[in-house]
């Protein structure tokens, strides 16, 4: 490509890390911005917007559509989509990478990368004919293009492989792979299995957990008197900022500082790690003593949980009887049947995502809505909600013209996937022919 034909090309760069580790060091933004910065230089090209995302690209929702969206904008003119390289431009695989790639393409705006993967070179394989179709008009490194799309695929399984089953097995073994919970810290010590990371009391917080495992131990206080008697010697859950995902260095917003109240003691309580014992996940919920010493012996929290939680210490075994947690008490995920419309519908006032919730009158009584949590007050019952819904869709009505459309834009889709995987599987076909010819020559 000849910088004479890109002359005064508007260029957008998109850079894009996985991660806050990432972010600070290795494969930066700033080295990113760097390498395409001169790549631009060398094409000529004015570069009007630089965009930064520090995110999986792994996701449904691709970081990237912003930067895509801001370039099919004519009013902001751009021509030019620089990428270093393929995996930092989606890690979807070939038919995220292709659908992406895709709304560029009618924009009118080329994706170039660092590496030079990317050809915009089409070739009409009727050209000698001097006719032209749709089919016979095509990019040789579209294939290319999908198999690195698919490599990087490979590649981000293959990480989360390693990482998580190393974690896993780690985590069997007796040691803390997450973050600190309340009351303690990370530190990491040599062991037999290298340098790794244990619990350790954190100074201020442990001394709030022990004394609410013991006060609870004795019988002696009701629960709302061993809440009042924390919250007024300075107990608080543990703040956390919230950062931008689109600028990792702004901070938009913290969560935590909340006293404590009979919810959060319930969960503190119920918790084995403080009498050093994991059970979750990673250890298949069975219970596994911690290379590291809880805040609290086992009695103490046997105690403390008055039989709704029960560690059952038999020297080489260990075994847990759990009474069922109270449903409010449940995380209920994305998904959560209560609120079937949670995170669907938006705000009346700002348009942002509502949430669903429940709270407890002065009587005991749950009132169950949907409520906006952005800096103002919106709340709506959520009967009234769900039968607002309802009384819409109902009322929604489709023509045969209609149904039509949409028929035809899923089978259009559905074909669109289709000749993709029958594409990927030429492409495979192809390579194992390779390699077995290649094989019958070595042999």
């Amino acid at each position: 490509m000849q910088n004479d034909q890109l002359e005064r090309k508007n260029a957008v760069i998109a850079v894009r890390v996985s991660s806050d580790k990432q972010y600070d060091e290795g494969d930066s933004p700033e080295a990113q911005i760097e390498q395409l910065t001169l790549l631009a230089s060398r094409m000529n090209a004015r570069i009007v917007k630089v965009f930064e995302f520090a995110e999986s690209g792994s996701k449904l929702i691709q970081p990237m559509q912003q930067a895509i969206t801001y370039c099919q904008d004519p009013k902001n003119d751009v021509q030019l989509f620089l990428i270093k390289s393929i995996d930092r431009f989606t890690r979807g695989g070939a038919e995220v990478y292709a659908h992406l790639k895709k709304q560029l393409d009618v924009a009118n705006v080329r994706l170039i990368d660092n590496y030079g993967v990317i050809s915009h070179n089409l070739i009409n394989t009727l050209e000698h004919l001097d006719i032209e179709y749709k089919w016979s008009k095509y990019s040789p490194s579209q294939k290319s293009e999908y198999l690195e799309a698919e490599r990087a695929k490979d590649e981000l399984r293959d990480i989360l492989t390693r990482m998580i089953g190393a974690e896993v097995r780690y985590t069997r073994l007796g040691y803390w792979m997450r973050q600190s919970p309340l009351g303690f810290d990370s530190q990491k010590i040599e062991t037999k299995h290298g340098k790794r990371s244990i619990l350790v009391p954190h100074p201020k917080e442990s001394v709030f957990i022990k004394r609410l495992f013991e006060l609870r131990a004795l019988g002696v206080m009701s629960d709302k008197e061993i809440i009042d008697d924390l919250n007024l010697r300075g107990f608080q859950t543990r703040i956390h900022y919230v950062r931008s995902k689109h600028d990792r260095t702004k901070v938009v917003g913290k969560r935590g500082g909340n006293k404590l109240d009979k919810d959060a003691m319930d969960l503190l309580l119920r918790n084995p790690i403080y009498a050093g014992i994991i059970k979750e996940k990673w250890t298949d919920n069975r219970p596994v003593r911690a290379s590291f010493e809880g805040l609290v012996s086992i009695d103490t929290f046997n105690a403390a949980n008055r039989g709704k939680v029960v560690i059952i210490d038999k020297g080489s075994e260990l075994d847990m009887k759990i009474e069922a947690a109270p449903p409010h008490q449940v995380n209920k995920g994305i998904k959560n049947p209560e609120f079937p419309y949670r995170k669907y519908i938006g705000c009346s006032k700002c348009g942002s995502a509502m949430y669903g919730s429940s709270n407890r009158g002065y009587n005991g009584t749950l009132y169950p809505s949907y409520s906006c949590s952005k800096g103002h007050y919106f709340r709506v019952p959520k009967a009234e909600l769900e039968s607002t819904v309802l009384d819409f869709i109902k009322r929604i009505s489709l023509s045969e013209q209609q149904i039509e459309i949409i028929s035809n834009a899923v089978m259009t889709e559905w074909e669109r996937r289709l000749r993709s995987v029958e594409d990927d599987i030429a492409v495979f076909d192809k390579q194992i022919q390779e390699l077995e010819l290649d094989a019958e020559m070595t042999v």
